[in-house]
């Protein structure tokens, strides 16, 4: 196993142990590919949904929020696509009887090679430039091919015993009514972008949005991955963070390059090294789409897509006017080249999609540190910490009495409620300081204050920083101001 696949394991192991993540109904022996998120988890989650709200939607003047339902009327999944394209190409193993999706599958075996050096690498870029190519033109005979002659197996039977490769649909269907007989069949949204479109009228005009405007969007998806690997990478139940951007037909490629980068700062602005993203262009573009490309962040298993922009083109709205036969159009009173207002058309849409769990999966592989301290002493001790931006820390300040006697806790509880209106914060009086400055730090929780018997007699705490581990003694009353500017 090489040191980045030993960094991943540990990252999985850290993040049960420490309540971020637990594999979904664990007691009946878990639900493959479904997880659910612990205290800490909950609490991050939380956080980088509410920092990509605030940088849509309060950051900019022109986008709003909605909160479209799940459920959907199933002639929304047939205009947008989903029902004929929303497919991938699966192969089976004879043997096994496993399923894969090719892409994976070819995916899977390009990570190993790229285990053996560069020679490895070069021929994992090879392998995967080929994959591209057949993929874009739905060359499925070439794709089989291509594992036959390199000889990639089933992880399970370990045979390359394939059948041939064919289509197959990742929506969940349901069924709507209270009787089986009777009731119709709807689907669990793969995507939350259409609850945005059919929308797109109630919302300009409730809003008095103009053009060029954006609608934001967080909440659950639902796709049937047949292959569900790298933990919480890729899920059948996952969140999504949306924002289509409405534009005037023919400055869609000017947005499309404004959000490229304007989502790349985003992500800069948690502090994360730009070397660690790059973008990927489409070499196959959607059904929908003249323009995408993605925001691939380097994982511990390598480079992997966490954000797609992609430019829509009038595809969602033009479909939605046909199939419910109702006008999704704008009247553009701003004037032309020749001072005529552009009047009325179906705006173009802009989108860019970020997966939620995705996004905190980045965060813990950034984060995480098994990191070895030098001590006054000479010698050495090791701590695990979660660099985790103090913006969007579980915690942010983590309130610890030096004992539990002598007033310290009382000293401690008033700080607490002083501080916890406005950010989230820990108490605990159990173990040593030590222990205590460890739990925390494997948590990623930026600040400690130590309430000690100094503290009594003039007001002053111990405050520790996670990263540094700088300690140094402040007034009380400081606390809260020197958090609140640190998570800003």
């Amino acid at each position: 196993m090489s040191i980045q696949e030993n960094k991943f394991q540990a990252i999985i192991s850290h993040a049960k142990e420490y309540g971020f993540v637990f594999p979904s109904s664990e007691i009946y022996d878990g639900l493959s590919a479904v997880y659910d998120y612990g205290p800490n988890g909950s609490e991050l989650k939380k956080n980088i949904r509410d920092y990509w709200w605030k940088s849509m939607t309060q950051l900019h003047d022109n986008i709003v929020g909605i909160d479209a339902a799940i459920f959907m009327h199933p002639t929304t999944w047939k205009a947008s696509g989903h029902v004929d394209n929303f497919s991938d190409p699966m192969i089976d193993n004879k043997d096994s009887k496993k399923r894969y999706r090719v892409d994976h599958l070819i995916e899977a075996f390009a990570d190993k090679l790229k285990e053996q050096g560069d020679e490895g690498e070069k021929k994992a870029g090879d392998l995967l430039a080929e994959m591209d190519q057949l993929l874009a033109k739905d060359d499925y005979a070439g794709l089989k091919q291509l594992i036959e002659t390199n000889k990639i197996s089933c992880g399970i039977s370990g045979t390359c015993n394939w059948t041939e490769i064919r289509q197959f649909n990742l929506m969940f269907d349901t069924k709507l009514g209270s009787i089986s007989e009777e009731a119709d069949t709807i689907y669990l949204r793969p995507e939350t972008a259409q609850g945005i479109f059919v929308n797109f009228l109630n919302v300009q005009k409730t809003a008095r949005m103009k053009i060029p405007f954006g609608i934001a969007q967080t909440g659950k998806a639902f796709r049937n991955e047949i292959v569900a690997r790298q933990f919480i990478f890729r899920m059948r139940e996952f969140e999504q963070m949306e924002m289509q951007f409405f534009v005037r037909p023919g400055t869609q490629k000017e947005w499309y390059n404004f959000w490229k980068e304007e989502r790349l700062k985003w992500h800069l602005s948690l502090g994360i090294a730009k070397e660690k993203y790059r973008f990927h262009d489409h070499a196959k573009l959607a059904h929908y789409a003249d323009a995408a490309l993605d925001i691939e962040y380097e994982f511990p298993f390598g480079f992997k897509e966490v954000e797609g922009i992609h430019s829509r083109t009038d595809f969602d709205l033009k479909n939605h006017q046909e199939y419910s036969k109702k006008k999704q159009q704008y009247f553009d009173n701003d004037l032309d080249e020749n001072g005529k207002p552009y009047g009325n058309y179906i705006p173009y849409v802009v989108e860019t999609s970020i997966g939620l769990d995705r996004m905190f999966l980045l965060i813990l592989s950034e984060a995480y540190e098994e990191e070895m301290i030098t001590k006054d002493d000479g010698t050495t001790d090791s701590r695990t910490v979660m660099h985790i931006p103090a913006k969007i820390a579980p915690t942010k300040l983590a309130i610890l009495p030096l004992t539990k006697k002598d007033g310290l806790p009382e000293i401690a509880t008033e700080l607490m409620n002083d501080c916890k209106y406005s950010f989230k914060c820990f108490y605990e009086e159990k173990d040593a300081i030590g222990k205590r400055y460890r739990r925390q730090d494997a948590v990623g929780t930026p600040f400690c204050v130590t309430i000690d018997h100094q503290t009594k007699e003039d007001q002053t705490v111990t405050i520790r920083h996670r990263d540094s581990m700088l300690q140094e003694r402040i007034p009380m009353s400081k606390v809260k101001e020197i958090v609140l500017a640190a998570i800003q």
